[in-house]
Parts: C-alpha cells; sequence; structure tokens
C-alpha cells in the first residue's frame, strides 16, 4: 500500500540518485540483501536491537535497487527474479524466526501465526500473478494489497523497537497479511484479474 504512493519519491531519492554511477551486478545487490537479512538473527539474540534496525533498512534497500540496477543495466532476467524472491523470503523468514527466539515461550503462538499468513500471501501473490497479464516494469505481474513488503518492514522495525508489544503487533500484521490474501484471491476470482 505504501509502496503505490511512496515507490515514486522513494525511486527517485534513495534509489536513483545513489546508483546512478554503478557498476556493480544486480545479483550481488541481492546477495548483499540476503547477507544484511540474515545477519539480523545473531544482532537480535546478541541484544543489539539498534544493529538489527540498520540491517533491516539495509536488507529493505537493496532489495529495492537490485531491480533498478538490472533494468538500467539491461541484464534483467527470470534467473534475477527468481534469485530476487527467494531472498525476500529467506529474510522474512529469517527475521520472524530471530524475533520468535528473543523469547519462545511468549512468541511461539504469534510466530506460527505470522509465518502462516506469509506463505498463504505468498501463495496468493505468485499464483495470481502466474494467471495475470504483465503490466508492469517487474518480471511478473504485480498485485498491491494492504500488507506488501514497506509496510512489513515497518511491522518488524516495530516488533524490535517494541520487544513488549510484539504479540499484539505480530496479531496485527498477521490479520493484515490474511486480509490482503483475501482480497487478492477474491478480486481475482470476481473480476477474472489481479487488482
Amino acid at each position: 500500500m505504501i509502496e503505490t504512493y511512496a515507490r515514486p519519491i522513494y525511486q527517485r531519492w534513495l534509489v536513483e540518485t545513489v546508483i546512478h554511477r554503478w557498476r556493480v551486478r544486480p545479483d550481488t545487490v541481492s546477495f548483499a540483501a540476503l547477507i544484511s537479512g540474515v545477519a539480523i538473527l545473531p544482532a537480535l539474540l546478541w541484544g543489539y536491537p539498534g544493529v538489527a534496525l540498520v540491517l533491516l533498512a539495509l536488507s529493505g534497500w537493496c532489495d529495492t535497487v537490485d531491480g533498478t540496477l538490472a533494468r538500467r543495466m539491461k541484464l534483467a532476467h527470470p534467473r534475477g527474479a527468481v534469485l530476487d524472491i527467494m531472498v525476500d523470503r529467506t529474510v522474512e523468514f529469517v527475521v520472524v524466526f530471530a524475533l520468535f527466539l528473543v523469547a519462545p515461550e511468549a512468541r511461539g503462538l504469534p510466530s506460527l501465526l505470522m509465518l502462516g499468513a506469509i506463505l498463504l500471501c505468498v501463495t496468493s501473490f505468485l499464483v495470481v500473478g502466474i494467471f495475470s497479464d504483465n503490466r508492469s516494469e517487474k518480471s511478473f505481474h504485480y498485485s498491491p494489497g494492504l500488507i506488501e513488503r514497506p509496510e512489513a518492514f515497518l511491522f518488524f522495525a516495530a516488533m524490535i523497537l517494541f520487544p513488549h508489544y510484539f504479540v499484539p503487533l505480530a496479531l496485527l500484521f498477521t490479520a493484515g497479511v490474511l486480509y490482503t490474501t483475501v482480497m487478492r484471491i477474491w478480486q481475482f476470482a470476481k473480476l477474472g484479474v489481479a487488482p
């Protein structure tokens, strides 16, 4: 949802102006997103939430840069899209797992619900994408929703910053992701096309 409105400004000021002279390969940036995302786990477990937030922001930024670089360098390829999707899901899993490990007894069920909601949402996203015409610059059809990657990262950041509110934040996140899933499938079933 945020991406729909904020992406043009973000793209112009935080992506284009930074990378306009870069010669780094997009795959390298994808791996940087992966490494910084995976590093969130030890940062949280060793009690460095500030470092975890920086790593989360870096991973998210790299995730937005790799596709832009691929298109700019004329290196866009299905292999890169697959790598991007796999890195995204890996980072999301690691973040939820790290948040769970901070307090396993108290956070088990909410963490499981978050992972289940993410699984269903990603499945709906990919299945609807397969059966919809691609009208975007991305590698396949992109159907927006209430909870997308920026919103997920904001929720993750809030869970890191405010650990005492983890359970209500996790439940709110789960509800938002499930709502996104249901609306995507409902719109596709009703209209025969994705939103």
